[in-house]
């Protein structure tokens, strides 16, 4: 039926009609706060492009998060900044690491917060890439894809052993999905989620991040991994090898200006 019978703005004629028909809703439990956390005692850095957010350490972050907790948010993601950064980031996966004691201090006070991990190594290298930095064929120096794998599973496991309840890989290794996967699993952790940034693409909206969590690349930039933002064919691949490995949770980011691709994941996944 068409006009004069159909008439779409009927149910639009006031407020309560359009809340009951309304078809996205965003609510409290579709939250998760993002947290930096770095050493020392007492500290609440402000983070400068970032107005309002701050760098806390693990006593103030775990006073922060009763906070959030108390407002119904369910779940924090941290980030790590280490005192000490290496060419390996080996901080990212040190069982008394930052991120570990901020688990496991969370966890003890806050025992309904789910608490969620960045895996990378970006904020633990000293280069600000996100995995372990070679030479390639032509003697350039670039990120080293299966020899980042063993350490983005060292980092996985070290936060699901201090406590984490998810971990998302972040760094946009091939294949680094279903190593973590197997991974956790064979270590007894097969309920823990993983939540995959899929088609994660180089993007200056960036910016802000690396200022919080100390990690820009000191050379060159992200292009080789991270994706060309001309390709939503390749990221809708991307997301299905993720799922095929093991991923609980896809994710597109920065998620705005690419709104085709959440689009095209929804319809087909």
């Amino acid at each position: 039926m068409s006009f004069p019978i159909t008439r779409m703005r009927r149910l639009r004629r006031n407020e309560t009609l359009r809340r009951m028909v309304r078809e996205t809703r965003v609510s409290v439990d579709d939250l998760i706060m993002p947290l930096f956390v770095r050493e020392g005692a007492g500290v609440k850095n402000p983070i400068n492009s970032m107005p309002g957010q701050f760098q806390w350490s693990v006593d103030t972050l775990t006073e922060e998060c009763r906070e959030l907790e108390d407002l119904g948010i369910p779940a924090v993601i941290l980030f790590g900044i280490p005192d000490h950064k290496d060419a390996e980031g080996s901080a990212a996966h040190a069982p008394d690491g930052v991120v570990c004691r901020a688990i496991e201090s969370i966890k003890e006070e806050c025992s309904s917060l789910v608490v969620i991990t960045d895996v990378c190594l970006c904020e633990y290298t000293d280069h600000g890439h996100c995995g372990v930095v070679t030479e390639n064929r032509d003697g350039v120096p670039d990120v080293d894809n299966d020899a980042t794998l063993d350490v983005l599973v060292e980092e996985a496991l070290a936060h699901v052993r201090a406590g984490a309840d998810m971990v998302a890989p972040s760094d946009m290794m091939d294949g680094r999905i279903a190593e973590i996967r197997d991974a956790l699993d064979d270590n007894g952790f097969s309920d823990i989620p993983i939540m995959a940034y899929s088609a994660k693409f180089a993007s200056a909206f960036y910016g802000p991040f690396r200022d919080a969590a100390e990690s820009p690349p000191q050379f060159g930039d992200r292009s080789s991994y991270q994706m060309n933002p001309c390709n939503l064919d390749e990221a809708i691949r991307e997301i299905a090898l993720d799922i095929e490995e093991g991923a609980d949770i896809v994710m597109v980011k920065p998620a705005l200006p690419y709104l085709d691709v959440l689009r095209r994941a929804a319809d087909e996944f």
